[in-house]
């Protein structure tokens, strides 16, 4: 069974209580959140000790700090290809 911890370090992007965040730390110190929510800055600070008691519901791991309950989901972002993709496709017409 995987732990939040383990996904934690494959991950590269967070939803946390529905909010989408890039700017993350985890390490042995914890787990560190920041967000721009419209002109709020957010932040989320979790000890190992609340991370290694963390539950897996469904899809999203549920948490909790000293401001309540939260749900975290480990997500991996998109990356665009390294490669050039400079064809053009066969079956569209020039003139489109």
């Amino acid at each position: 069974m995987t732990t939040l911890a383990q996904a934690l370090e494959s991950c590269d992007m967070l939803l946390i209580d529905g909010l989408h965040a890039f700017d993350f730390t985890f390490d042995d110190t914890g787990l560190r959140i920041e967000l721009m929510d419209g002109r709020a800055l957010k932040k989320w600070q979790f000890s190992p000790e609340q991370i290694g008691n963390a539950t897996l519901a469904g899809e999203h791991w549920q948490l909790s700090d000293d401001t309540g309950e939260h749900q975290l989901v480990c997500m991996s972002a998109l990356r665009a290809s390294e490669e050039d993709d400079d064809e053009t496709p066969a079956d569209v017409p020039a003139d489109r």
